[in-house]
């Protein structure tokens, strides 16, 4: 699985943004995606994650209430809606992929990482 995300840019404190993950390959639908970001200087963090049909996501308690993943599997695609963004949301936000029904939050779980696309939020 390859993933490619994008639709990242540059939003005042407030705004909203969606980031999207193209994967390509036919196993998709079988690997469970997780959505994590890193600040400068800062390690790499988990965001959220949902599971391989759809049915089940979950989120960091930091952007709980104000981000919104979703995928369509039929698309090989993976979103995340982000809204009421903070200054602290900025950084590089990568896909993962992990093979199976749950995601993790832990970054070395995964098999497959998308490049990344910056977020920054102004204040």
């Amino acid at each position: 699985v390859q993933l490619q995300a994008s639709g990242g840019g540059m939003v005042q404190a407030g705004g909203s943004l969606r980031v999207s993950c193209a994967a390509s390959g036919r196993t998709f639908s079988m690997h469970a995606i997780g959505w994590f970001r890193q600040a400068p200087g800062k390690e790499r963090e988990f965001v959220c994650g949902i599971d391989r049909s759809g049915g089940t996501s979950d989120y960091a308690d930091s952007v709980s209430g104000r981000f919104t993943i979703s995928r369509d599997n039929a698309k090989n695609a993976v979103y995340l809606q982000m809204d009421s963004l903070k200054p602290e949301d900025t950084g590089v936000y990568y896909c993962a992929a992990k093979y199976g029904i749950a995601w993790f939050i832990v970054p070395k779980s995964y098999d497959y990482w998308g490049q990344g696309t910056l977020v920054t939020v102004s204040s």
